[in-house]
């Protein structure tokens, strides 16, 4: 399939967005309203996103993280340094309604293009900066990445109560992603708010403080009390048990959480009336309490049994249960492969590449994906010419060699 075959745009479509963002989270949220039908116009460096030169990639400058990240988005080359490169830019910021960046705030205003100077060309703007700490504590202007806000969240530690070992990084940019999703979120909710009232404004959005958010949400626990209850944690969470089970050929992914559910699950071991005669099991507060010793039994029964044949067993007693995927065999997964959430397109310099598709489904303008991750530069001329740039002018943004081929 062609990336540029006809399409809806989605409901977004006729929002403008300028992306001075990099890496993962910026673009990760460009990427979600790109997909909902907003044109987005990627804003690069010279030496372009760091992302394009992650591996593997067919060709310099394609890394596969870059692909995935900036679909669906227009990409032009501008030194913000130099004065006729700052001069271009608001120029497009003029006609945008949204610009979002994740540069330090200090360093925007050094290049004269702080909220201030991009409203005094476009009142209307949505100004939205992805930071790592709000502008009002003490670590504000520091350096974030993923990492780093894993850890100081409390996310990396949480690892440690539950396994005993070394604080560890969950395997994922799991920061990058959700507080994108939140960046995602709040554009969306400042273009409506922009449509009722006509304001423009400014939007932080703090890495460490949104995620701090997301991770008391389920850990707060006795702290969310003053004075405090008990501890934090939310205990089902941080049982050791709370992991995919092993059986006697694998392991099987299941949760038995309701009275219901126990009821069959006894009935499957052939133990029918052990949830209300057992005090570990009944009620649903003392389960919670017992979590380690309910787990830890469950964990042993699994074991008796293959992953097929408690996949059969627990689904007759409607007992939700999944197999455990692996990356390589989510692709195969019968039910992706069912409603059609991988595609394979042909990339006009990458050749045959694997998209994830949108994954959300609508009865009425549907989103896509209608372009490919730009080569760097690719649409230079196209968008300066756009907001008036003569020949000239365009060409004295000088020349973008091509990324890839």
């Amino acid at each position: 399939m062609s990336p540029n075959r006809p399409k809806s745009s989605g409901p977004l479509d006729g929002i403008r967005i300028l992306d001075l963002s990099t890496v993962i989270l910026g673009p990760y949220a460009t990427q979600v309203l790109a997909d909902l039908g907003a044109d987005v116009i990627k804003v690069e460096g010279p030496g372009g996103d760091l992302m394009r030169h992650v591996g593997p990639m067919r060709n310099p400058g394609m890394g596969h993280l870059f692909m995935t990240g900036n679909r669906n988005k227009r990409g032009i080359v501008l030194d913000l340094k130099r004065p006729e490169a700052r001069d271009a830019l608001l120029r497009i910021a003029k006609t945008v309604d949204v610009l979002v960046h994740n540069v330090r705030p200090q360093a925007m205003a050094r290049l004269g293009l702080g909220y201030e100077d991009v409203a005094k060309v476009n009142p209307g703007i949505v100004y939205v900066a992805a930071v790592g700490f709000g502008a009002g504590g003490r670590y504000a202007g520091k350096p974030a990445y993923d990492d780093l806000i894993q850890g100081a969240s409390g996310l990396a530690s949480t690892m440690r109560v539950v396994s005993g070992s070394d604080p560890r990084y969950v395997p994922s940019n799991i920061v990058d992603r959700a507080v994108g999703l939140y960046c995602a979120t709040a554009i969306s909710s400042a273009l409506v708010h922009r449509e009722r009232t006509g304001e423009g404004q400014a939007v932080e959005v703090p890495m460490l403080e949104v995620f701090s958010q997301l991770l008391l949400g389920d850990h707060l626990g006795g702290l969310g009390f003053d004075p405090p209850t008990g501890p934090p944690h939310y205990g089902r969470l941080m049982t050791p048990h709370r992991r995919p089970y092993a059986t006697k050929d694998g392991h099987i992914c299941t949760l038995i959480y309701t009275d219901r559910h126990w009821e069959g699950f006894f009935r499957v071991i052939g133990r029918e009336g052990t949830l209300r005669s057992d005090p570990r099991f009944w009620p649903h507060a003392v389960r919670a309490a017992n979590i380690d010793a309910v787990n830890a039994f469950v964990a042993e029964e699994m074991l008796k049994r293959t992953s097929a044949e408690w996949r059969t067993a627990l689904e007759e007693a409607d007992i939700p249960v999944m197999p455990l995927n692996t990356v390589e065999s989510l692709l195969d997964d019968p039910h992706l492969q069912d409603v059609g959430l991988f595609e394979l397109m042909d990339h006009p310099t990458e050749g045959r590449v694997r998209v994830i598709r949108c994954p959300s489904t609508w009865s009425a303008h549907e989103p896509s994906i209608r372009r490919h991750a730009p080569a760097l530069g690719e649409h230079n001329a196209e968008v300066f010419a756009e907001v008036g740039l003569s020949e000239d002018e365009i060409a004295a943004l000088s020349p973008v060699p091509a990324a890839a081929g």
